[in-house]
């Protein structure tokens, strides 16, 4: 995936149009550089898959 896909998804997730993301170990670190950086960052939950993968939600509540 491309950033601009990325950021497409992200803004799917956190408007409720999706209910998660699921990432490829390949893709991991340029999706996790995109979401760290913006302010809601702590409203993502990241669950490791078997393989590397991982599959992102988007909580109401930021995470502590």
């Amino acid at each position: 995936m491309e950033q601009n896909e990325f950021i497409q998804v992200i803004d799917q997730l956190v408007n409720g149009e999706i209910s998660e993301i699921h990432i490829k170990k390949d893709d991991f670190l340029a999706f996790r550089q995109i979401i760290v950086n913006r302010d809601d960052f702590k409203h993502f939950r990241g669950i490791a898959k078997h393989g590397g993968d991982v599959t992102y939600t988007y909580l109401e509540e930021a995470r502590s």
